[in-house]
């Protein structure tokens, strides 16, 4: 026969353990709606196939909460916040310069030469890990978890990241299908030019 206490204590621990998850991710997730990361996943579904950009964009966000959870906010002042800054402003502009200059004839056609899985993959976890260095979700995620239990807060927290890219994924593809292909080439150009423009404000 069950201990009435035992019982009680692993259920004020599950309660415990919800209420933690629960939390964070109602935080977390409200405060990523709109955020550039969600418009990131947004734009680059858009133009791309989206398991791709969504499974580096998840990835991307359980490595930052992982290092949140772990060594708090400790490791982004270890690294120069323009370094960070820098390189993520680099990357944008990239990004920028080779959507405003698609070629004329992949914009004419209805399907355009797709970079592979790979690369997707990589460009969105590299665009997205980047930018959410340091960010406001990682330090709220750093700072629950110094007074909830670190497990829940780590995957309440990554939940609802990957809700939001979820989101700004089914966003993008819907996007596809209402814009023509070289509007979103130049919108999205510009978008991450604008986003590399903000980062240099943090460089200099």
């Amino acid at each position: 026969m069950s201990d009435p206490v035992s019982v009680t204590t692993a259920a004020s621990a599950s309660a415990e353990w919800a209420a933690a998850a629960g939390t964070t991710f109602g935080l977390i997730f409200l405060a990523e709606i709109g955020d550039k990361t969600q418009l990131v996943c947004m734009t680059l579904a858009a133009r791309h196939r989206p398991w791709p950009v969504l499974i580096g964009a998840i990835a991307a966000f359980v490595l930052l909460n992982t290092l949140a959870v772990v060594f708090g906010a400790g490791l982004a002042q270890y690294v120069p916040e323009k370094v960070l800054a820098g390189v993520v402003a680099a990357l944008f502009a990239v990004f920028g310069v080779l959507s405003l200059r698609a070629k004329e004839e992949e914009e004419g056609e209805e399907e355009v030469a797709e970079r592979s899985g790979h690369g997707i993959f990589l460009a969105a976890f590299l665009m997205i890990f980047l930018a959410e260095m340091g960010d406001k979700t990682q330090l709220a995620v750093a700072g629950m978890a110094s007074t909830l239990p670190s497990v829940p807060v780590w995957v309440g927290g990554t939940l609802a990241l990957a809700a939001s890219s979820v989101l700004g994924v089914v966003a993008g593809r819907k996007l596809l299908t209402r814009i023509p292909l070289p509007v979103l080439h130049k919108v999205s150009g510009v978008f991450f030019l604008a986003l590399a423009a903000f980062a240099l404000t943090r460089v200099f």
